[in-house]
């Protein structure tokens, strides 16, 4: 006699935050402190994989540039065929699993293969370095309006940012490290003053962390001679100027006036 078909499992695509293990969810850290099997990126916090319990199967998918340890469609195939087998996936990504996370990729695939699937959301990076920096993405006085973009992307030269800086408005950029010449480029030939603040938020939320601050034309010279390593994101509005350096601006304008 066959043995009879295991009931599908389901899979949780999990945000893990920004990296400080006190930003996860509740929901997010009794997922992980409970599940036998764990499929987590590189951007996890090693302290956020040890709440883990001892017998948990951790396996990493690590994304680095131009390095794949495992391409997103066997990611996806992996989800699916450990859930088929009745198993309950914990799907560990840093940040928010819909921002830049691929997410809606795999929750596809799961729902196309008959499993079940549940998205737990979580800080998102440019929040939680946001936050961390104390940094508001948004301020009365200098911002109401913010844009999160993908600095990795094919096709960066060729993509559409207008109207996503300047004033009154921040722009987060994701994984632009290794494109911040040309990002920089970009925004000046759109017409971006090149003396706009940026600031680049380094391990955010981590006891590493650094804030990085400079101008838009200044940001490729930024990345290469403070070495900055991913995780970062880079935040360009006047939202990113210190508050000391604004303030002695409002001081200049009255003396003026």
């Amino acid at each position: 006699m066959s043995n009879p078909t295991p009931e599908p499992g389901k899979v949780w695509l999990v945000g893990a935050g920004p990296g400080d293990p006190d930003l996860l969810t509740l929901r997010a850290a009794r997922l992980i402190m409970r599940a036998r099997l764990i499929v987590h990126d590189g951007l996890v916090d090693p302290a956020i994989l040890a709440l883990a319990r001892p017998e948990a199967r951790l396996v990493s998918v690590a994304k680095r540039r131009s390095r794949h340890t495992m391409p997103q469609e066997e990611i996806n195939a992996l989800l699916v065929r450990e859930a088929l087998t009745g198993k309950e996936v914990v799907r560990l990504k840093g940040g928010d699993p819909f921002i830049f996370g691929r997410g809606g990729e795999e929750a596809e695939a799961c729902q196309a293969a008959g499993v079940a699937v549940e998205v737990v959301p979580g800080i998102s990076a440019a929040i939680g370095a946001a936050a961390a920096a104390q940094m508001p993405l948004t301020h009365r006085r200098s911002a109401s309006v913010v844009s999160f973009v993908a600095g990795q992307c094919k096709g960066l030269s060729e993509q559409n940012w207008a109207g996503l800086a300047g004033k009154g408005r921040t722009l987060v950029i994701y994984m632009g490290l290794a494109t911040a010449e040309a990002i920089a480029d970009k925004l000046i030939e759109d017409g971006l003053a090149p003396d706009m603040p940026v600031a680049v938020v380094e391990n955010a939320t981590r006891p590493q962390m650094r804030v990085l601050r400079t101008s838009l034309a200044g940001l490729p010279d930024l990345v290469a001679r403070a070495k900055v390593k991913s995780p970062a994101v880079i935040v360009i509005g006047e939202v990113t100027a210190e508050p000391q350096v604004e303030a002695l601006r409002a001081l200049a304008l009255e003396a003026t006036t």
